[in-house]
């Protein structure tokens, strides 16, 4: 994605040698019909980030999974829900299971609860990557202008090389999607498809 300033965009923070795929917030709230964050068409994005968690899975990669969540009286939400009330869908003891991962984990791979739009704020997430000996992060999920671009953010901040996966992203509208993949690719990450961040976990 070329943008409108040319070269002080150009760069690639590129691939390390220790990649490990970041799954966000793929719950029912975005990918059933009547959820209260349902996406026009999530299933090409779940389908493409199935492909991406096996071949990260076959190939021993790390597997990671976020989720929002709640107490029961949203005391740990903060102003988010304040700014977002349909995010009280996430509290522990809201009805419809919304959040609920629409894929699955295995045993091992870890399912990092947050109450922010990032995966890094107030988690363990930057210091179980890094003793992983992780320099690469694959980032899949919804939603493309939120939690993602949030994540993929504090990922560069963090000293990973975020590579954002296009088609395994999902927003509510597609200019959304398209101008918040372009930005980021200009400033914060590398946003490739599915075929080449599948060919980079293949080898």
């Amino acid at each position: 994605m070329s943008g409108p300033h040319g070269g002080a965009f150009s760069g690639r923070v590129g691939w390390g040698s220790s990649p490990a795929l970041v799954v966000i917030d793929l719950v029912r709230a975005y990918t059933e019909p009547d959820g209260p964050f349902a996406l026009p068409e999530p299933a090409p994005a779940v389908a493409a980030t199935a492909s991406l968690v096996d071949a990260a899975r076959s190939a021993g990669f790390p597997v990671v999974w976020t989720v929002v969540r709640y107490t029961s009286g949203l005391a740990d939400s903060g102003l988010f829900v304040r700014k977002v009330p349909a995010l009280a869908a996430f509290a522990e003891d809201a009805e419809g299971g919304w959040g609920e991962l629409t894929l699955k984990p295995v045993a091992g791979e870890p399912v990092v609860a947050k109450q922010y739009a990032s995966a890094f704020f107030g988690t363990s997430l930057a210091a179980t990557l890094h003793t992983a000996g992780v320099d690469t992060l694959v980032i899949a999920g919804v939603s493309t202008s939120g939690c993602v671009r949030a994540t993929a953010t504090d990922a560069l901040n963090h000293g990973f090389r975020p590579q954002v996966v296009r088609d395994a992203c999902a927003d509510r509208t597609r200019e959304l999607h398209d101008a918040n993949l372009a930005d980021l690719d200009a400033k914060y990450a590398d946003v490739v498809g599915s075929g080449e961040a599948l060919d980079h976990l293949r080898s």
